[in-house]
């Protein structure tokens, strides 16, 4: 087959985009034609893929969108594909990859009425719906189960329609034999000494990952404690604001913020702990890649992932209403418990052996290509 996909940016360190290219990897290793439509393409091209850079450029992002859409329609016109896979919201796809939450059931609930009358609601609102209206064809891989069912509250959208997939770690998270020194060296690499903490907070997009929050309940620990624990939070996003709240809470020699990078892995096997306090999150695939990699976990309820970490039982997850104060007590208290942290990285390894945290490209290139299930 020919299939195109479509995603309004590629880069090499976000969730969506590699979730993108392992579901496009897995079509081609089968055998099908890989084209991609994308206004911004960062990284390398894999080798037989087409990409194609949409030359579009606008004031505001939906009509950018707008735009995006009408050129792929028109080169597809040109040279048709057999299946049309988007990972954003818009009409015309086969397939959709629900990466993001419903964007309806967000405007209804957190924004006000005025909201509604813009311009970019409509747009938003009418690319959604094109996707999961009763009378749209497009199959949808879903990622959330939680997300599911504010679909179904505001389209009717038939349950056949949905393709729950299962969580895709790639397998080079996994903690190897020569776990223990890896983790040395890198805590040689970065000055850690035998009695130091290193909280690690994994993702691009600061702010909806609670990066501010965990600032604050690394300057909330016990002087003695925070004497001894550095954060160090990577990610493709501005620092500016959170390095002025680092300055602001004397906490600027504890913490780095570094740029997305590619060796991920050693920061999970020479960590003690994962932070993830996000606002919201459709599923936080770092908490899996932690969790399977023997790294404690702490993370807010609001992560679609973060129901694996309380059944795996590989560290402790916040309840909702957010409050600050639970959040700087839980950490002190995992920072300060070795044989809760040790007991937490054994549950988690062990759940990595049983359970399937791994075959999500393998089943939506299934659905993608018409495999029965």
């Amino acid at each position: 087959m020919r299939l195109a996909f479509i995603l309004y940016k590629y880069f090499p360190f976000g969730g969506l985009q590699r979730d993108f290219m392992r579901i496009a990897l897995e079509c081609q290793r089968r055998g099908h034609d890989i084209r991609v439509y994308t206004p911004i393409w960062e990284g390398e091209v894999p080798p037989g893929f087409d990409v194609r850079v949409v030359p579009v450029k606008a004031l505001f992002n939906h009509r950018r969108n707008e735009k995006l859409l009408a050129w792929v329609e028109q080169d597809l016109a040109r040279q048709p594909v057999d299946r049309v896979v988007g990972f954003n919201k818009m009409p015309g796809l086969d397939v959709y990859y629900a990466a993001d939450g419903c964007f309806e059931d967000k405007a209804q609930t957190l924004r006000n009425g005025l909201y509604r009358q813009w311009g970019r609601y409509k747009h938003f609102a009418d690319y959604e719906r094109a996707v999961f209206a009763p009378e749209s064809k497009t199959e949808i891989l879903m990622i959330s189960e939680v997300q599911q069912p504010l679909f179904v509250k505001h389209y009717g959208t038939p349950a056949e329609r949905f393709h729950l997939l299962p969580p895709g770690i790639a397998s080079d998270r996994r903690a190897p034999a020569n776990a223990a020194g890896i983790r040395a060296e890198f805590r040689a690499e970065f000055g850690l000494a035998e009695d130091e903490r290193l909280v690690v907070q994994i993702g691009s997009g600061f702010k909806t990952k609670g990066l501010d929050r965990s600032l604050k309940a690394i300057a909330a620990l016990p002087r003695e404690l925070r004497r001894r624990t550095r954060l160090i939070a990577i990610g493709q996003d501005d620092p500016k604001p959170f390095l002025l709240q680092m300055k602001a809470l004397g906490i600027s020699d504890r913490v780095q913020i570094l740029k997305g990078r590619s060796d991920i892995p050693r920061f999970l096997l020479g960590a003690d702990l994962l932070i993830h306090p996000a606002y919201n999150e459709n599923t936080g695939t770092v908490l899996l890649e932690a969790l399977v990699s023997g790294l404690p976990v702490l993370v807010t309820d609001v992560c679609g992932y973060a129901h694996y970490i309380r059944e795996a039982d590989a560290g402790r997850v916040l309840p909702s209403p957010f409050a600050q104060e639970r959040l700087d007590r839980e950490l002190a208290e995992m920072l300060a418990d070795d044989a809760a942290r040790a007991a937490w990285s054994g549950h988690g390894l062990a759940f990595a052996d049983s359970a399937d945290l791994y075959s999500m490209p393998e089943r939506a290139a299934d659905v993608i290509l018409g495999v029965p299930a």
